[in-house]
């Protein structure tokens, strides 16, 4: 038999690349012979750097930028053969690197994330790809355009630092000072959110709660970015009225219309590279996995992605999780045919994250026993 591991994250606790460890060591240890083929992935979001630089055989580059609130934080994007750069925007920018109580998306920027493109463009890089998910913003990708050299400017001519508070003060924008590598270069966004810059589903009143903005708070950085957003179509001559312009709290308008970048679901992207497909030819199951199975991890996320190929392809397809709701059952139309939570006894979160290599050895032992018996079955 012949097994494919190809598993997110958990996040906070197991990457994929252990994940496929524990895997492979509770496969071979219930059923001898088994040969397992391993692949890291990601959907674009936290690990996607791993899993691409460990697929096309590149190289981590460290770097010391700034974090949501201007703090040095070090962090690294990834460089692959043929001078490509592959950067998480959360390595910069992204909520992990905050407190609960210091998250307040009129306070952070994207600074940290543009810095991270310039390094990548001084050390060579031609072609860029941003993965966005997991931000602490919502400001409009002032902040990673400034690290480029755009300056945005107030009614008075000063200069704005960029934060999500600054939105409804640019009154003009000056894209001379743009670093003139951006020119030189090729951007591609992973972007699994179809969401618009402005409404009811832009970046604001969907995002921005999540980032710790107050009532009162979503409301006036919706009017900023409203405001904003004219001053980029006068600027720029294009309207920020793109699906996906919403993404990473406006980042996503940024960067396409600033830098040209080109949009592409993350999950597909990824599995392309990793070679998922290819992989899963001639394999007799497939096992996946997320930290928490819910009702959004079938738009767009490792399982569902992952699970479409395998049912595609005729490969049975098992996602082991670290948790699960209802909501995760529409999975088991996507491909999936089962789902095995790590938990199994009652507890807090924290015991089942500071436990949470010992459950997954748990969970992988129980799928691959079921297996062994199963094999050991007449077949009626």
């Amino acid at each position: 038999m012949r097994f494919v591991f190809a598993s997110d994250s958990l996040k906070g606790t197991i990457s994929s690349a252990r994940a496929a460890d524990i895997l492979e060591e509770e496969a071979t240890r219930l059923l001898p012979g088994v040969s397992c083929t391993r692949l890291a992935v990601a959907d674009g979001g936290e690990g996607t750097v791993d899993a691409v630089v460990a697929s096309l055989g590149g190289s981590r580059i460290d770097a010391t930028v700034e974090d949501p609130l201007g703090r040095p934080v070090e962090t690294i994007y990834g460089m692959l053969p043929g001078n490509r750069a592959i950067i998480e925007m959360a390595a910069a920018s992204g909520l992990p690197l905050l407190t609960h109580a210091e998250r307040n998306p009129m306070l952070t920027s994207t600074y940290g994330t543009g810095q991270l493109v310039l390094h990548a463009l001084r050390n060579g890089a031609a072609e860029v790809t941003l993965a966005i998910g997991g931000s602490a913003t919502n400001d409009g990708g002032m902040g990673a355009m400034r690290a480029l050299g755009v300056r945005f400017l107030d009614g008075a001519g000063g200069e704005l630092q960029g934060t999500g508070a600054d939105l409804g003060r640019v009154a003009r924008i000056d894209i001379s000072g743009l670093d003139p590598l951006v020119s030189r270069a090729s951007f591609r966004l992973l972007c699994d959110v179809d969401n618009p810059l402005l409404g009811p589903r832009g970046a604001t009143r969907v995002f921005s709660p999540q980032k710790g903005a107050t009532p009162e708070q979503v409301e006036e950085l919706e009017r900023g970015m409203a405001s904003y957003a004219r001053v980029l179509e006068r600027t720029l001559g294009r309207a920020a009225d793109q699906p996906g312009d919403g993404a990473a709290g406006g980042l996503g308008a940024a960067i396409r219309l600033f830098l040209g970048a080109t949009s592409v679901p993350g999950i597909d992207w990824v599995l392309d590279v990793v070679g998922l497909d290819r992989a899963l030819l001639g394999a007799d199951l497939c096992i996946t996995g997320e930290g928490h199975a819910d009702a959004q991890s079938a738009h767009g996320k490792v399982v569902s992605g992952v699970a479409s190929r395998c049912k595609r392809l005729g490969v049975p397809c098992i996602a082991i999780v670290g948790g699960m709701d209802p909501g995760a059952l529409d999975l088991m139309d996507l491909g999936v045919d089962a789902l095995v939570p790590t938990v199994i006894d009652c507890g807090d979160v924290a015991d089942a994250l500071a436990h949470a290599e010992r459950n997954y050895h748990l969970a992988a032992a129980r799928v691959f026993s079921l297996m062994a018996l199963g094999k050991g079955l007449p077949v009626t």
